[in-house]
């Protein structure tokens, strides 16, 4: 098994260069380096950090793949209840300003090895599935290996409607036009049992995902958190022992271990503060960590070799990290 730890993603000022209406309240973005330079290759399910003028970093779902790209594209659903992000990108962000970016970081990795796969999106989580479609057409296999359901509360609210129709495995599904949502349990009753399956979206439709892939194998279900799955451990009340620098941290209710340790001055990398995007985790040396991340698979988050400390407790007295 392959663990998740990263190595250092580059951090770099990049410049809006253009901006496209693609559906109701989703545009997508393009960001450039000023100088022109190339950008480091993108596969199909990554995405970077952004961290925009008003001093909000959100994470975003790159949308075409390929190597060296001389721009990265998002896109970005302005959200009724947005914290700042996608208010402040559809509102105010405008052509040649500049943010800085950090990534990619891929914790939604697409199997190029399956004999098919089979792919779920609901609203913006089409983002990185259609990152996932580009790569399969380009593959040698890809005619007939691949299937897309695609589901919108309405027509008007699905991006990439036109690049979309031209593959007659896609299905779609608006609410408002079928009185129902997407029925993921049917369509996985009548898929093959070797299928790869991929699945981005809302809260409930990840929840039903999961529930309809409760049976089959971890290896080929796979999931993109946009939010956190579950709140992060507050409870506190155990010792952080930093391996490298030989200092320790007691971690007191109410603060997770990142907030501890950079309140020490400790520097460490984080990003989402939610467990969803990966750029937090450490390795873990000794101690038994409480989980509460979205990017570790169950199998990871039991072997304990590594732990995101935005949102993980303790389950021991002691937690000893690789800092």
């Amino acid at each position: 098994m392959t663990e998740h730890i990263h190595s250092a993603e580059p951090t770099f000022e990049a410049r809006l260069i253009g901006i496209r209406y693609v559906a109701r309240d989703v545009n997508t973005y393009e960001f450039a380096r000023p100088d022109g330079a190339p950008l480091q290759d993108v596969e199909p399910g990554a995405h970077i950090d952004i961290a925009l003028p008003n001093g909000l970093t959100r994470q975003y779902s790159l949308i075409s793949p390929g190597p060296m790209p001389d721009r990265y594209i998002v896109a970005v659903k302005r959200d009724p209840q947005s914290r700042g992000g996608s208010r402040f990108m559809h509102s105010e962000l405008r052509v040649g300003q500049t943010v800085t970016i950090t990534g990619p970081r891929n914790n939604f990795k697409l199997d190029e090895r399956a004999g098919h796969t089979i792919l779920i999106a609901g609203g913006i989580g089409i983002t990185p599935i259609w990152c996932m479609i580009e790569r399969l057409e380009q593959l040698p296999q890809a005619s007939g290996s691949w299937s897309l359901h695609y589901s919108c509360r309405t027509r008007a609210e699905a991006a990439f409607l036109a690049e979309l129709a031209p593959h007659p495995q896609v299905r779609l599904n608006f609410d408002d036009e079928s009185g129902q949502v997407l029925d993921i349990a049917a369509i996985l009753a009548t898929s093959p049992s070797d299928a790869h399956l991929y699945c981005c979206g809302p809260a409930p439709m990840l929840a039903a995902f999961e529930a309809a892939t409760a049976s089959w194998p971890a290896e080929q279900k796979h999931v993109e958190y946009f939010t956190a799955k579950q709140a992060p451990a507050l409870e506190g009340g155990f010792v952080v022992e930093l391996k490298q620098s030989g200092k320790e941290f007691i971690i007191p209710p109410g603060k997770s271990i990142l907030e501890v340790l950079r309140d020490g001055g400790v520097d460490v990398s984080y990003s989402c503060e939610q467990g969803i995007c990966g750029a937090c985790e450490t390795r873990v040396i000794s101690g038994v960590p409480e989980h509460r991340d979205s990017v570790l698979t169950p199998a990871e988050q039991a072997a304990n070799n590594t732990v995101m400390i935005c949102c993980a407790g303790s389950k021991t007295d002691r937690l000893v990290l690789d800092l």
